[in-house]
């Protein structure tokens, strides 16, 4: 038995403090659901159950999936919960909505992910009292999605680990940074994302705002990329230009069998073909994607040279560029309309955002073969294999 994506969607992606930094994201995730529902025709009431990825859960409340699915309309007698694989979670719960239908044939379920990086909270330890002295105030979100719990370091330390590791120069990152923004520009400038994005309303005091467009990209040039200052060591080749940035948003697509998918007459994004989940080196977290696609690729029967296209998160330059030269693939199939270091990274969101992408890219392009991938903190990669007809 088949599984078909029939639907997707997603937000445009707000930069930190910025248009959508007051929106919770379970409102984040109920707007992406709503749509990703509508377009697959489907009234809330038939879903079966909701997964949704989310790494930043300080001060949202209880399970934060039951609250954008019950915002989305979905009735409370339906289940709901999240998973945390890190910058992994939004395609980890395409996987598991995946393995559930393989069970339950004639159930629907909605897979996405969801997170407000702007509204992480700072912690402060004060259940235990301290007779005197300082205490230390953490931020939840570099803590709980930009840290190595092994190494003790920000992620980008790892991708300077990579740099070295694998050769990739200051210049190698600039160049693929600037690519990146300039593909970005270039899909914007056509419409390309109009089909996946859906505007988020913004309520204030003194009215609503409707935000529409990806706010991080940017205006960038190989020259005013190689004056950045390395941001992790200061010999480093990371740099703010070179690197996914900090984002709030939202993505959700809609999942059920092949039989029931032509049962309602719809025309699926996608199905599914296999995936793969794998471990690394924590300090060289960003090769993930490596072992990941390979593992992948093997258990769907394809060669890489059949993938006629690649969407692998662009955490930062020096681990992207790694990964594709370590795949042998060429970089004119990989992230064709951009990734992350121009449309942003919110964590929770990303791995389903570029399953959204990847399936909108094929279906405009008439490609069969995608391929999805994310390196991982603390060490690991999730690749899926996905293709265009059963």
């Amino acid at each position: 038995m088949s599984v078909a994506i029939v639907s997707g969607c997603r937000t445009p992606f707000g930069d930190l403090n910025k248009s959508l930094s007051s929106v919770s994201p379970s409102d984040l995730g109920a707007t992406a659901i709503t749509a990703a529902l509508k377009r697959a025709q489907v009234d809330p009431t038939e879903v079966s159950l909701c997964v949704m990825g989310q790494v930043l859960y300080a001060g949202e409340g209880q399970c934060p999936a039951r609250q954008a699915a019950v915002k989305s309309g979905i009735p409370p007698l339906i289940p709901s919960y999240n998973v945390n694989m890190v910058c992994g979670s939004g395609m980890l719960s395409i996987v598991n909505a995946n393995n559930h239908i393989l069970l339950n044939p004639s159930d629907i379920v909605v897979a996405g992910g969801q997170d407000s990086m702007s509204r992480a909270p700072h912690l402060l330890q004060i259940r235990s009292p301290k007779a005197m002295g300082n205490t230390e105030c953490k931020d939840s979100m570099v803590h709980d999605a930009l840290t190595c719990p092994f190494n003790q370091y920000h992620m980008g330390i790892t991708a300077e680990n990579v740099a070295e590791k694998y050769g990739i120069s200051r210049h190698d990152q600039d160049v693929f940074a600037e690519l990146s923004q300039n593909r970005v520009k270039e899909a914007h400038k056509n419409g390309v994302f109009s089909d996946e994005i859906v505007p988020v309303t913004v309520k204030a005091r003194k009215g609503s705002t409707l935000v529409e467009h990806d706010e991080h990209p940017r205006d960038t040039t190989l020259d005013g990329l190689s004056k950045l200052r390395p941001c992790f060591k200061t010999d480093g080749s990371v740099t703010p230009g070179n690197c996914s940035s900090i984002n709030d948003g939202a993505s959700a697509c809609v999942l059920m069998s092949h039989d029931l998918a032509m049962s309602r007459g719809l025309d699926p994004l996608g199905y599914i073909v296999s995936s793969a989940m794998v471990g690394c080196d924590p300090a060289l977290m960003g090769m993930g994607p490596v072992p990941a696609i390979r593992s992948a690729v093997e258990k769907a029967g394809w060669t890489l040279d059949e993938v006629e296209i690649f969407e692998i998160n662009e955490a930062f330059a020096a681990q992207s560029v790694a990964v594709v030269r370590e795949l042998g693939i060429p970089v004119e199939k990989v992230n064709i309309n951009g990734g992350a270091i121009a449309l942003g990274h919110p964590v929770g969101a990303s791995g389903n955002r570029i399953v959204v992408t990847l399936l909108y890219s094929m279906a405009r392009l008439g490609l069969k073969k995608g391929v999805a991938s994310l390196c991982i903190g603390g060490g690991m990669g999730i690749a899926l294999c996905l293709q265009r007809a059963e």
